[in-house]
């Protein structure tokens, strides 16, 4: 009796082994999605909805913070992402790795998408959350939620359709700019501005751009098309006032001074409702970069424009000003005083631009004459070379001189 009863004892923990084994091979390993947020404001509370409309622009970058945790009977999680989805704009986190039981959070940054039709202001769109791993080996888990959107069209918008500019330059030239943009708000936009500049090399020009008429206006119908010439737009009843679309072709100097290499051109579009920037690259080639060399004592200008040119060469509280043809270049002599010397020889436009800088430092070839002179091996060297000279003289007067002819008589017979 007592060994029935150990082996139905036997028998039930065998059978609680094999329904825990069974339990654990098809146990399903889970991350749950508890908490949403965007920009903030909490979206999903506990895993459920908090009712809260999010109304974000239309073209702005939104913060999504994703709040997990990971259920389930395996020891940890790997190859595990978080995806959001938002119209045609999808981002997915790096993957990572999180432990039974753990909770964690990760931070995305989404762009809204602008694909409003002319007549809407407000459009409805979910914001796809889904977090799930990758692990072949076990099995797959997986969580989703769609956060409602209400996207809406920014009150006072502009964007470039298009910035152009030349890709390379000489320095000296002139370079082109052409900008083509459209007012993507939902109200019209008066009086824009337009800047173009190269911070490096502290140039900007600005001009008066115009008005844009908001996308919802009927009478904003204009077909832009890129020719050799430019951005040529066709705009409806040939009345500029009404079109949501805008080209403007500006130019900008890059000094003639400028090294050789790439820069980047800021274009900036605003007025006081709004304002938006852009930026290019660009590269400046410099046949001679370096408009001012010291040769010897002398200062070389060099003028790599294609107009003539006028300097101010400054130093030592002198002034000299030097004009120069276009492609070419003069040599300006530098007085330098006795004895040692140090300063720099600044050169300057007529405008007051820097063009250059050289630092003449030594000594006088004078101030080195003298003090060779007074040197006890100096004098030793020249009278030895005296010394030489005079026998020299004398050798070359033994060699030359010629011996004196004598008479021979010789004896006649008849």
């Amino acid at each position: 009796m007592k060994k029935a009863k150990m082996n139905t004892k036997n028998l039930m923990v065998s059978f609680v082994a094999i329904m825990a084994l069974i339990l654990v091979a098809t146990s399903v390993s889970a991350i749950t999605i508890n908490d949403v947020s965007v920009d903030g404001i909490l979206a999903v509370d506990d895993g459920l909805l908090t009712g809260v409309t999010l109304s974000p622009d239309a073209g702005e970058t939104i913060t999504i913070k994703v709040f997990y945790t990971a259920d389930g009977s395996y020891e940890e999680l790997k190859d595990v992402t978080v995806k959001i989805e938002l119209g045609d704009s999808e981002v997915e986190s790096e993957e990572f790795v999180i432990r039974q039981g753990n909770s964690d959070r990760q931070v995305l940054n989404i762009k809204v998408p602008y694909d409003f039709d002319d007549d809407e202001l407000f459009k409805e769109d979910e914001l796809e959350i889904t977090i799930e791993g990758k692990d072949e080996e076990k099995v797959k888990h997986k969580d989703s939620i769609p956060v409602p959107l209400e996207i809406q069209r920014p009150s006072y918008n502009v964007d470039f359709k298009s910035v152009n500019v030349d890709s390379k330059v000489e320095a000296g030239e002139t370079m082109s700019v052409d900008l083509l943009v459209k007012n993507t708000g939902y109200n019209d936009l008066d009086d824009l501005e337009v800047t173009v500049r190269i911070p490096t090399l502290g140039i900007e020009k600005t001009q008066y751009f115009g008005d844009l008429v908001s996308v919802e206006s009927d009478d904003a119908d204009v077909e832009c098309e890129w020719t050799s010439s430019g951005w040529e737009c066709d705009y409806d009843n040939d009345h500029d006032d009404n079109t949501d679309t805008m080209n403007k072709r500006m130019y900008l100097k890059v000094p003639y001074g400028a090294e050789a290499g790439t820069y980047a051109l800021e274009v900036e579009v605003s007025n006081e409702d709004a304002i938006i920037s852009k930026t290019v690259q660009f590269v400046v080639t410099n046949g001679l970069p370096e408009t001012v060399i010291k040769s010897g004592n002398d200062l070389i200008v060099v003028n790599p424009t294609n107009k003539v040119a006028v300097y101010r060469v400054v130093y030592n509280e002198r002034e000299v000003v030097e004009s120069v043809n276009a492609g070419q270049s003069i040599r300006v002599p530098i007085e330098v005083p006795e004895g040692e010397y140090n300063f720099d020889v600044n050169v300057f436009t007529m405008t007051g631009e820097v063009v250059g800088a050289v630092n003449f430092s030594g000594e006088s070839a004078e101030a080195s004459t003298v003090a060779n002179l007074e040197s006890p091996v100096v004098i030793l060297t020249v009278v030895l070379a005296i010394i030489f000279l005079v026998l020299l003289v004398v050798l070359i007067v033994l060699v030359t001189k010629k011996p004196e002819k004598t008479e021979e008589f010789g004896e006649s017979y008849y």
